[in-house]
């Protein structure tokens, strides 16, 4: 065999989010997922996070296709720009189909996007590749782990999974299926590791029903259930309890109303028309006849939980005796923003029921004793964990060693590494490559040294010093225009800042014939000095010395 099977992670190891894998056999490619990340909280302004795919951007000409394996946004959000660059056919589930036209028709690439709907069962030849979808559990129905076979030997994705024995649309993980490629020989398994430091087995969706119950019994008037806006499974649990206790569901936040329209519209979601009720209807009700599904639960500013904590939703507001439910996990590096709507909420006067104080959540991942079925169903030649943080992948790599998996056939691997799969595993060099951060419709624009720029911004503000400057006798013609903002307050700050425009000015008297952009670094270094001086801060100075007579 000449040609070699690699495989390179473009985003999802070494981080919770942001899944992207690349398979190649050659000079053909495959790829699985495009997903996005949430901002950490230091990443001022940044919208989400997507996968870098420079790897790629000279190999277009060799990529196939890209299989999706469910419909949450760490693994389709960054599909639309992943498509404005690479007119390739992508391979869904219908209901992940359907979240992806969602998607599309807000951010619509500018070549048709060719879509085709696979479902567990299918055989697929594409290239050199074989894709077999097999469905799996997860907290959204539709879902499927990958089989795809390639010269090389067969290689296995987990896709996000858990073995869920009682899954609440009845449809359990395809157990024949995984004991069929287990009896083909697996060479490469890829597993979702991020319940790795989980012991046990992972709760089914099951015991959620109880909880809902619970709480819309107790709740004195509405119950508002906040959950990721692709939550298929979550929606409907909520809307079979609201509909035993009797109660109308309303829908809050356009994500959220574009894909229950969608599901319902596919069949995922089934909700009697007499049960789903305007938003705007929800006030001539009897407010424990309510419930409102509503997103948010990542603290996201725009999101209608966070507007709901500091007031400012257009038409819907907190009132006392309403239940707020988290019904989804928190992702890391979303404390501080969760945390802060949570207290708000309660400032409001609402009580706020959040995992893990209230069992109003289960996870929709494997934890260790069903990662450690999948190795012995699968019995893998070589393994490589997959989906989360460098603390998940390295303990899944434990996992797989206490049932029987060499560490030498284990690569425990952040984004980037090429693997090569032969006889032996190799470890190969790291593809450049990091975040790209969106903005707005900027995409990847935004780079570290923004990053560090807005912060130093938000914690110490900026002075701006603009000034008229004579060049042929390199003195300032008038005093120093001084404006400032998140540094100090002007009225009670009048004194320092006449100083500052002392400093300026003085500083600004050079040699004759200066230019006026050689005047401006003398007046900022002069004025961070003795604003250091003064204030012992360091706001950002800008100095703008303009010629006069120009």
């Amino acid at each position: 065999m000449s040609e070699k099977l690699r495989i390179i992670p473009l985003g999802g190891l070494g981080e919770v989010g942001k899944n992207m894998m690349c398979i190649e056999y050659g000079r053909d490619i495959l790829v699985i997922d495009a997903g996005i990340m949430f901002p950490e909280s230091d990443m001022l302004g940044v919208d989400y996070i997507i996968p870098d795919w420079g790897y790629l951007q000279d190999k277009k000409d060799r990529v196939h296709a890209i299989a999706i394996t469910h419909g949450h946004e760490d693994h389709i959000g960054a599909l639309p720009h992943f498509l404005e660059e690479f007119n390739v056919p992508v391979y869904a589930t219908r209901l992940t189909q359907g979240l992806i036209e969602v998607k599309l028709k807000r951010n619509r690439p500018p070549a048709p996007v060719t879509l085709n709907t696979y479902a567990p069962g299918d055989v697929i030849p594409i290239g050199p590749f074989t894709i077999e979808p097999y469905h799996v559990c997860h907290s959204i129905p539709d879902g499927v782990g990958l089989g795809i076979t390639t010269p090389a030997g067969l290689i296995v994705h987990s896709g996000d999974f858990k073995f869920d024995h009682t899954p609440v649309d009845g449809w359990p993980t395809d157990y024949a299926k995984l004991a069929e490629f287990s009896g083909r020989g697996v060479l490469v398994l890829l597993s979702d590791s991020t319940n790795a430091g989980q012991p046990g087995n992972t709760a089914s969706e099951a015991v959620l029903n109880e909880a809902f119950h619970q709480v819309m019994r107790d709740a004195p008037g509405r119950v508002i259930v906040a959950t990721f806006a692709s939550l298929i499974s979550r929606i409907q649990q909520v809307v079979d309890v609201a509909a035993q206790r009797g109660r109308k569901i309303a829908i809050a936040g356009r994500s959220m109303a574009e894909n229950t329209k969608m599901a319902r519209k596919l069949g995922y979601l089934d909700i009697p028309d007499e049960t789903l009720i305007p938003l705007g209807e929800i006030d001539h009700l009897p407010p424990d006849k309510v419930v409102i599904m509503a997103t948010g639960t990542q603290g996201e500013p725009t999101a209608v939980l966070s507007r709901l904590a500091i007031g400012e939703h257009r038409s819907l507001s907190i009132q006392e005796d309403d239940t707020v439910v988290f019904s989804s996990h928190t992702i890391p590096g979303n404390e501080e923003l969760i945390h802060r709507v949570v207290n708000r909420l309660f400032q409001q006067g609402a009580d706020v029921h959040y995992d893990p104080l209230s069992p109003v959540h289960v996870s929709g991942h494997a934890s260790q004793e069903e990662q450690k079925l999948l190795l012995n169903i699968l019995k893998p030649r070589f393994f490589v964990p997959i989906h989360g943080e460098l603390r998940h992948l390295k303990q899944h790599g434990k996992n797989a060693r206490q049932v029987g998996i060499p560490a030498e056939n284990i690569a425990v691997v952040e984004n980037g590494y090429e693997l090569t799969f032969g006889d032996e595993l190799e470890v190969g060099k790291r593809v450049p490559g990091g975040y790209v951060f969106v903005d707005g419709k900027r995409v990847g624009e935004i780079g570290p040294r923004i990053m560090r720029e807005r912060e130093i911004l938000g914690r110490n503000g900026f002075l701006t010093v603009i000034l008229c400057y004579d060049r042929d006798s390199g003195r300032p013609v008038s005093q120093p225009h001084i404006v400032t903002q998140g540094f100090v307050y002007e009225p009670q700050a009048r004194e320092l800042l006449d100083r500052a425009s002392d400093v300026a000015r003085s500083a600004a008297q050079v040699k004759p014939g200066t230019p006026p952009q050689a005047v401006e670094p003398a007046i900022e270094k002069a004025l961070a000095k003795f604003l250091y001086q003064e204030t012992r801060s360091r706001p950002v100075v800008i100095a703008k010395a303009i010629e006069h007579g120009v």
